[in-house]
């Protein structure tokens, strides 16, 4: 079985814990990675070992997990490298597609709500223990002999 089928038969919510996006979010990156792959093999070239659906999972996983290229090709029974160039080459399209990325600074900028938030930093005294001799290590002592004061 597939690591895609695993997780299609999840429910929404344990979906999302796992992936990070909803599943609708999930089909609408599916569909424009599809397309891209399209165009891009439409010139030929040799296929994938993984389906779009697994690479994609696989991307999710790294931008979610954090885990090394290393450990998530093991799982997915390819390549380091392989696994590299795909969630790469996964970021790029998405970000080209601008229907995933983040606001600008300039709309930032724009948005007129100013949210303020205080924190309160003064000073407060931390509990350490005392000093004494008892609770202090003492340093070893030169193993060399020092000559005998006159």
């Amino acid at each position: 079985m597939h690591i895609y089928e695993k997780m299609a038969v999840l429910k929404e919510n344990d979906f999302r814990r796992h992936t990070g996006i909803e599943r609708r979010t999930f089909e609408k990156m599916l569909e424009i990675l599809k397309v891209a792959e399209a165009k891009k093999k439409a010139a030929g070239g040799k296929p994938n070992e993984l389906r779009m659906e697994e690479r994609l999972l696989m991307c999710l996983e790294y931008l979610r997990e954090y885990r090394t290229y290393f450990h998530i090709a093991r799982s997915y029974g390819v390549s380091e490298s392989t696994c590299y160039r795909n969630c790469v080459w996964i970021e790029n399209i998405l970000v080209a597609s601008k229907e995933f990325r983040l606001p600008s600074r300039k709309e930032l900028l724009n948005d007129n709500e100013i949210e303020v938030i205080t924190v309160d930093a003064c000073e407060s005294p931390i509990q350490r223990p005392k000093k004494n001799k008892s609770a202090t290590t003492l340093a070893r002592k030169s193993v060399t002999v020092s000559k005998p004061r006159s």
